[in-house]
């Protein structure tokens, strides 16, 4: 039977594997699960925007973490928060700093109902809430803090997985964000507008597994399927849309399954070689770190 990926969810925390035009269906990914499918229907087409098919069912290139065509990915942006195109939804919205590596630490908001998900799919080791109110005022808060605290508003899934072979231990991640939360509390005004949250910092690393990563060498990573090309190794964390497997030969593999979206997926066998494009990791470094220091 062949299915399509729409990516990982996070929601009730824990990674799954969802399945476009599958009535919802989502698969868990237990850590130690051996995973296998192939790439299968020839060429990737787009996935389509906010549910709804490409009409031209447009071919997308393999390397596109989007999985869309133009036009769709204008749509689906056109209707995101991220596009202050809804300025009406009532829910309240949370405004978070999110710490993915020492020196790297965004701000971001999320909807309240979604609870931590939003960090999660981000891949954030540890995050601490700072507020609560409605959309605009929380969007407002988002650029305020972002500016005064010179923190960007995303860091690239690269720089993410870069560091996360050589986390510091959690009372120094704790700390920096708690150091950064006092920071963004001294700034003035965003309070008359949102609920300020006390900071309680949330850490990641065990939800994502990430001992199993420890004094391991980072390995490969994929940088694109192809028509018929397999991906296969046992699950051993996960953090964000990565998959960090041990191929075949014990050798860490990780997939970004931004790259699934678009393809007709079918199962192959458990300890299949890995038959699709892929890279050297970088070596984990203290670089991606001092490269943000000057923003503290």
């Amino acid at each position: 039977m062949v299915w399509r990926s729409s990516g990982v969810s996070w929601q009730g925390g824990a990674p799954r594997l969802r399945w476009a035009g599958a009535g919802g269906r989502v698969s868990p990914l237990p850590y130690g699960r051996e995973l296998g499918f192939r790439a299968a229907g020839g060429e990737r087409r787009c996935s389509g925007a906010r549910g709804n098919p490409c009409p031209l069912a447009a071919a997308v290139p393999g390397r596109s973490t989007g999985g869309r065509c133009a036009e769709c990915a204008r749509l689906d942006r056109a209707h995101s928060v991220a596009a202050d195109t809804i300025a009406d939804d009532p829910r309240p919205y949370r405004v978070y700093l999110a710490w993915f590596g020492p020196g790297m630490v965004k701000v971001g908001i999320t909807g309240e109902e979604r609870g931590s998900a939003r960090l999660l799919e981000q891949g954030a080791i540890a995050f601490a809430w700072l507020g609560r109110g409605p959309l605009m005022a929380a969007r407002r808060t988002e650029e305020v803090l972002r500016h005064a605290l010179a923190v960007p508003d995303r860091i690239p899934y690269a720089r993410k997985r870069a560091v996360r072979y050589a986390l510091p231990p959690a009372e120094e991640r704790a700390r920096e964000l708690t150091e950064l939360y006092g920071q963004a509390a001294g700034v003035p005004a965003w309070a008359e507008t949102l609920q300020a949250l006390p900071c309680q910092v949330q850490d990641h690393a065990q939800v994502f597994a990430l001992d199993a990563l420890e004094d391991s060498p980072p390995g490969r990573v994929v940088t694109e399927l192809v028509a018929d090309g397999v991906v296969a190794g046992r699950l051993v964390a996960a953090a964000g849309p990565d998959l960090h497997l041990l191929d075949a030969d014990a050798r860490p593999l990780v997939l970004d399954t931004r790259l699934l979206t678009g393809w007709e997926l079918a199962a192959a066998p458990a300890g299949h070689p890995v038959t699709v494009p892929t890279t050297a990791a970088p070596a984990p470094t203290c670089e991606d770190a001092a490269a943000q220091a000057p923003l503290f």
